[in-house]
């Protein structure tokens, strides 16, 4: 289904209900740049350091695209677990992973309280963006925690760039190119004032040193465009 959700005037902030989660996977294939060739990406990453039974979980799980294509794509018997606060989303995974005829489990449950204890992967694709300040520290801490020796997290998260000039360039390049995917200008600004105050996001330098600070010693960017970017870190 095509994404219209901003097409009329918007009556509250951005929220992953049902309305949005019909139109998710059309709204992040337009939305975020390279978004299937990043999935790919760090599946093709991912299933290289993964063994029999490892445990993965997929914050913020949505319809549940990276863990089933990681499920096709793996010739390991996995444990997966996408785990997303939004009934709407859930119900849609469920049905995509029926569908797909792969083995995925995906709860319905806030992941800041969840226990991801004995993890070999976590996953977060642009959702620590969405968790406030305060408290995205202490998740990303939790992470750590959670991850077994040698245990690795993806986080892929919107970025904004500490130049001002270059930020505002690269902003612009981004609405250019939503354009492009066949947005029109009123639906760029809908969606813009809807996610004021609830998609945070940090800059690169902000984003490494948190990764620093929560324990991580090695990450590396594998991905980037404009303002978009993937990181990956080890646990060891």
């Amino acid at each position: 289904m095509k994404d219209k959700v901003f097409a009329k005037p918007i009556e509250k902030q951005f929220e992953f209900d049902e309305e949005v989660a019909s139109v998710f996977d059309d709204m992040l294939n337009r939305s975020v740049p390279f978004y299937k060739e990043n999935l790919n990406l760090q599946i093709d990453i991912l299933k290289n350091f993964l063994k029999d039974n490892d445990k993965v979980y997929d914050l913020g799980s949505s319809t549940g695209t990276f863990l089933i294509n990681l499920a096709k794509k793996s010739e390991k018997k996995l444990n997966l677990i996408g785990i997303d606060n939004s009934l709407a989303m859930i119900e849609r995974a469920k049905n995509k992973a029926k569908a797909f005829g792969v083995d995925v489990k995906f709860i319905e449950a806030d992941f800041l309280d969840y226990d991801l204890t004995n993890s070999k992967a976590i996953i977060a694709n642009y959702t620590i963006q969405f968790i406030r300040p305060l408290k995205r520290e202490k998740l990303i801490k939790k992470i750590f925690n959670s991850l077994k020796d040698n245990g690795i997290f993806l986080m892929s998260e919107k970025l904004i760039t500490e130049h001002k000039k270059l930020n505002k360039i690269m902003i612009d390049i981004y609405y250019e190119y939503k354009k492009k995917m066949g947005y029109s200008e009123f639906e760029i600004a809908q969606k813009r004032e809807a996610l004021e105050n609830v998609l945070i996001p940090y800059s690169m330098n902000e984003n490494i040193q948190m990764l620093k600070e929560a324990g991580f010693k090695e990450i590396e960017v594998i991905f980037r465009w404009n303002n978009f970017a993937t990181f990956i870190a080890f646990k060891n």
